[in-house]
């Protein structure tokens, strides 16, 4: 599996870490638009989906799942320069991100195969990624969206996890779990990349997450990673054939748990699967050093070493001479004297 920090398809730059918001490196007059579409037995579907795709992309990459009713050869017979990838794991999160990594435009797109996001709308995302921003996310409650596809359970669930979003990274998002998005390959190593000590090994976790949480790890990543990120409106058509496999319930329980996980002030929590292993600072003190009972009754601060004055005029820190009158003091970026408040010279 290819992992975030390998993208070199399409950072276009080999060996250089791509930095994400450098519009001097952007195809901003041509960009080659690639489409993602993850798919598993939408056959019926893509007859609909792939003639509305709009003219001039790219590449269209469909990334299958192991379909069983020809979804396969149908997007073969309605698109022949489509590109096939076979998904590496399970959930459309895997599928997404197998499907990106290997995408070779300087736009990249996610599509939904059901039928519920408008191909046609795919100018209207790019447009808004060559005026500016770095990640045009679609959304069903900005003014011109909508939907004819959603719950009263899933809008209210929808909008409640918008608030936590918002009040957690400050963002100003309406919508935060709809699937249509489009951005810079130039951001996908800092949309990819997992939250730390929490998924150390991306082979037993997809990056990206496994299931339909895939939409909040894009937005909220967008948010910690510092991306200018565009809404734009957009509206979700009733999927044509077959049943979503979307559960309100489970699937936003996983929404809650990515929320908590990404947060800053969480991700950082320990993680015995990221840990250091346990002979990693074997060593570092003699095993042969102990501390008597006298010894510790003594305070620390008195058992530390100290300054002291010497005869020849020397000091020692420890073992370290130190000439006299000066002090083992580095400066400090942004400060002059030691306490942070300026110069003491009037």
């Amino acid at each position: 599996m290819q992992h975030a920090y390998e993208f070199g398809n399409n950072c276009h730059d080999q060996g250089r870490s791509p930095l994400h918001g450098d519009r001097a490196r952007r195809n901003l007059k041509n960009p080659r638009v690639s489409v993602v579409i993850p798919t598993l037995n939408e056959a019926k579907n893509l007859s609909v989906v792939l003639p509305r795709l709009p003219e001039g992309l790219f590449e269209v990459l469909l990334v299958d799942g192991g379909s069983t009713d020809g979804t396969v050869e149908t997007a073969r017979e309605l698109r022949p320069d489509v590109r096939v990838v076979e998904q590496t794991g399970r959930g459309k999160g895997n599928a997404l991100y197998t499907g990106l990594a290997a995408a070779r435009g300087d736009i990249l797109v996610t599509l939904d195969a059901d039928g519920s996001a408008d191909p046609a709308e795919i100018p209207r995302f790019v447009a808004a990624l060559v005026a500016g921003a770095d990640v045009a996310k679609g959304s069903r409650f900005a003014q011109g969206g909508g939907s004819a596809d959603i719950t009263r359970a899933r809008r209210l669930g929808n909008r409640a996890l918008c608030i936590l979003v918002n009040r957690i990274y400050g963002t100003y998002y309406t919508d935060l779990c709809y699937g249509y998005n489009a951005f810079w390959a130039d951001c996908l190593p800092a949309l990819c990349t997992p939250r730390p000590l929490y998924a150390a090994d991306p082979a037993l976790e997809s990056p990206l997450g496994e299931g339909f949480e895939v939409e909040t790890v894009l937005n909220v990543r967008a948010a910690k990673g510092a991306l200018r990120v565009w809404e734009v409106p957009s509206y979700e058509l009733r999927r044509i054939h077959g049943q979503s496999n979307l559960n309100a319930l489970r699937d936003g329980m996983r929404v809650v748990r990515t929320i908590w996980g990404e947060c800053p002030a969480i991700s950082a929590r320990y993680s015995p699967t990221a840990a250091a292993p346990a002979d990693a600072v074997a060593g570092t003190l003699p095993e042969s050093v102990t501390i008597t009972a006298a010894e510790a009754a003594i305070p620390l601060r008195e058992r530390m070493p100290q300054l002291s004055a010497s005869g020849d005029g020397v000091t020692e820190l420890g073992r370290r001479p130190l000439e006299a009158g000066t002090a083992d003091v580095r400066p400090v970026a942004g400060r002059s004297t030691p306490n942070g408040h300026g110069s003491t010279d009037r």
